[in-house]
């Protein structure tokens, strides 16, 4: 975009800091989140949500940010989406209001900021969110023009360039070719080394979970095979718009299409390493001189394998679902059914479907209602029970249908051997009454109001009296 963005933040801080503890098992680092929009364009204004009572470590972390925070007084009966109304609130008033604000990035991944994130867009606004691909609707990823995750931002060693790699290659190289340098001091035999303390017995399996935990955290790049059906899009797209694809404007399209699209996914640390690695794969041609690369596409690329769809995974994790359905009733760790899968399923690897690890599949599995995710705050990670494609809602019971209306005067007649006699029907109850009050017909009105035939000379004569004879 040429217009310089102004960003608005919003931070849905009870949202975000328990997914990044339940999955990362790390504390949020707003500056860091900061930093990667700044990248973006000018922060003008900074505003997080949460009940500041309870997080007192995280005051002062926002404050050496200037993050407003924003109280949010939690009712009796508990308000789960009291921020969420809150902050969609502040949002849409300074979209209103602040016309020069131009882009809104929600730090969240609650699938509910989905009305607020269209309504934005069709206000004119561009729209950042940033969470955790494990732990953010894949929903609310597709439908915001650029998604920031989590991962990308807190795995340095992806995030290292190609020349910060060369450095680092250049001094281990100087290094190895230094001779060793003679040792000052050597211990001596009759000397006490110091007595290095050893760890318990029974912390070695919790060490062992952690740094488990760790290398889960850092899982191996996604295969570049990956991204051609994207990269192929989007040359096609400015292919029929006629434009030279260089380097910003492929990555924008890209972003256009697939806005959870980051190249950091693939072990690249800038778009530029992306593209050189796809080069030396043999996908793309690049030419040109750097800052003006052109990107076309490789009409003779060596055959690769149809990469697996993220839908051709579920038919796999519902499987081991249906197996241990039982033990998924009362919930069971995200690890415990990674290590089912694992064990049923030995060449299942989440990054041949697209996913950089398991929990990454398991939030995709949670749009798709196969399983639900609650964070597990106790002992960290994610709790995944059964989802409502296994509760299908019951039945409902058909109503009986109504039969025929019979009135007092469709009953059915009596029946006899005899001679049938006619029956008279009764009367409508108004009839009756008007018979009763004498004014039940015409007829009858007519006849009470002429009288009988003997009254009616007395009634001429009284009308047309005879003439008073006249005395003479």
């Amino acid at each position: 975009m040429n217009e310089k963005l102004k960003i608005a933040v919003f931070v849905d801080y009870d949202n975000i800091e328990i997914g990044v503890k339940s999955t990362l098992q790390r504390d949020l680092d707003i500056a860091g989140v900061l930093d990667a929009l700044k990248e973006r364009g000018d922060i003008v204004a900074k505003f997080a949500y949460a009940d500041w009572g309870r997080q007192e470590g995280a005051k002062r972390q926002m404050a050496e940010n200037a993050v407003q925070m924003v109280q949010r007084i939690p009712s009796p009966r508990g308000d789960k989406n009291g921020a969420d109304i809150n902050l969609a609130l502040d949002a849409l008033e300074m979209a209103f209001t602040h016309d020069h604000i131009n882009a809104f990035a929600i730090i969240s991944g609650d699938s509910d900021f989905i009305p607020l994130v269209n309504k934005l867009k069709e206000y004119g606004k561009m729209i950042f969110v940033v969470g955790g691909r494990a732990f953010t609707s894949t929903i609310l990823q597709k439908n915001c023009h650029e998604f920031i995750s989590f991962e990308s931002l807190m795995d340095e060693p992806r995030a290292q360039t190609r020349q910060q790699q060369q450095q680092q290659q250049q001094q281990q190289q100087q290094q190895q070719q230094q001779p060793p340098q003679p040792q000052e001091k050597q211990a001596q035999p009759h000397q006490a080394q110091p007595h290095q303390a050893q760890p318990p017995h029974h912390a070695q399996p919790h060490q062992q979970q952690l740094s488990r935990r760790r290398e889960r955290r850092r899982p191996a790049p996604l295969e570049l095979s990956q991204a051609m059906p994207l990269l192929e899009r989007a040359l096609q797209v400015l292919e029929r718009r006629e434009v030279t694809p260089q380097l910003g404007l492929l990555k924008s399209t890209m972003l256009q299409l697939d806005a959870a699209f980051s190249e950091k996914a693939y072990g690249s640390g800038t778009f530029t390493d992306f593209v050189e690695k796809l080069r030396e794969a043999g996908y793309v041609n690049v030419t040109g001189a750097e800052g003006r690369y052109v990107i076309e596409r490789r009409t003779q690329a060596k055959p690769e394998e149809p990469a697996h769809k993220p839908d051709e995974a579920l038919p796999i994790l519902r499987d081991v679902l249906e197996t241990h359905r039982l033990e998924l009733d009362a919930g069971c760790a995200s690890d415990d059914l990674e290590a089912w899968v694992r064990a049923e399923h030995p060449d299942f690897e989440p990054p041949k479907y697209g996913f950089t690890e398991f929990m990454e599949m398991l939030n995709y599995a949670q749009d798709k209602l196969l399983v639900r995710l609650q964070p597990d705050e106790e002992r960290g990670g994610l709790m995944v029970s059964l989802g409502a494609e296994f509760y299908p809602p019951a039945p409902q019971e058909a109503e009986p249908e109504a039969g025929p209306v019979v009135s007092e005067y469709d009953e059915k007649q009596p029946e006899s051997n005899q001679t049938p006699a006619l029956i008279e029907q009764p009367k409508p109850k108004r009839a009756r009454a008007r018979k009763a009050a004498g004014t039940g017909t015409k007829r009858t009105r007519k006849a009470v109001h002429e009288g009988s035939p003997a009254d009616r000379p007395r009634r001429a004569r009284r009308k047309n009296p005879p003439p008073m004879p006249v005395a003479e």
